[in-house]
């Protein structure tokens, strides 16, 4: 079973897929240097949870 995610985390990444529509990827790497990018999020462990969360939400909207 995976890990679950805080609504904290949930909810900043569909933010995120809602401002930046088709700027993510299915790829963590790629979303992790997007969101480095970006400077939105201070924390590496927030961001790489975040980026992380953003594939979840990339494959159910695609």
């Amino acid at each position: 079973m995976g890990r679950i995610k805080t609504a904290d985390i949930k909810r900043a990444s569909w933010e995120l897929m809602e401002r930046y529509p088709g700027k993510f990827t299915e790829s963590f790497e790629e979303n992790k240097k997007i969101l480095k990018e970006m400077d939105m999020v201070e924390e590496k462990k927030t961001r790489n949870k975040i980026a992380g969360h953003l594939i979840r939400a990339v494959k159910q909207t695609a």
